[in-house]
């Protein structure tokens, strides 16, 4: 007798998505804040180093509607398990 392959889902690549995501987004801000650091520090001008100040303002603006749109987000990450559990205590 033959068993039944059934497929089990990808929620491994899922969770490995999501930590990749949000790997970029934190080694993004610590890019925008180096690149500050170091204008501030006048190890550079603004000017000098245009392409650079360029892709720097272009990420800053994706970081922002990032955060943006984390702040702004509707949907329940709660673990439903703590949400039942704390419904059962009543508060």
């Amino acid at each position: 007798m033959s068993a039944l392959h059934i497929p089990r889902p990808l929620t491994r690549a899922a969770g490995v998505a999501a930590t990749v995501r949000e790997l970029f987004w934190v080694i993004a801000a610590g890019l925008i804040v180096c690149y500050a650091f170091f204008v501030a520090l006048g190890a550079f001008s603004i000017t000098d180093v245009a392409g650079v100040s360029i892709a720097v303002g272009i990420l800053l603006a994706l970081w922002v509607v990032h955060a943006w749109a984390q702040a702004h987000r509707h949907g329940d990450d709660r673990d439903p398990r703590l949400v039942h559990a704390r419904e059962r205590r009543g508060f």
